[in-house]
């Protein structure tokens, strides 16, 4: 069963449970997937298909930040319990650890050895944390392990 099938198969339990959370964040990952197709004029694959949960997951995080910090937890609760949701269905996050050992890799493979050189460590990096890691995260692992050479 693929991922388009499985979120197809969750909805209809959610509707069936009347899980209104889960519902409403499985309607609006639905909507988000076949606006990514219409724009493609295709269907998408499966990386594609992680790729706009990420984002989706992405501006739930910070419309967490936004509400909590206007005061709005009401809001910020519901933001969460979506992102509860599409998180289920992204592949488990690499820890600290793992992305500085890919890192490193990607440094050696490149043979950087000065900052000046980021660039072309993250353009071999990203392809293999794509949707696992935050961008920022690896962006500064990288520059630590830069700055150490």
């Amino acid at each position: 069963m693929n991922l388009k099938e499985k979120i197809d198969q969750e909805l209809k339990e959610a509707m069936r449970s009347k899980d209104e959370r889960k519902l409403s964040a499985l309607r609006m990952l639905k909507t988000a997937i076949r606006r990514a197709e219409v724009d493609k004029m295709r269907e998408l694959t499966e990386e594609e298909i992680i790729a706009v949960i990420a984002d989706e997951a992405k501006k739930r995080r910070e419309a967490i930040e936004e509400f909590t910090r206007g005061g709005r937890e009401d809001l910020a609760l519901q933001e969460k319990e979506e992102l509860a949701v599409l998180e289920t269905y992204l592949p488990k996050p690499l820890s600290r650890e793992e992305i500085e050992e890919l890192a490193r890799q990607a440094i050696k493979e490149v043979g950087a050895t000065d900052p000046r050189q980021l660039g072309q460590v993250m353009k071999i990096l990203m392809p293999k944390v794509k949707g696992r890691a935050d961008g920022t995260l690896v962006n500064q692992i990288v520059r630590e392990l830069l700055a150490e050479h």
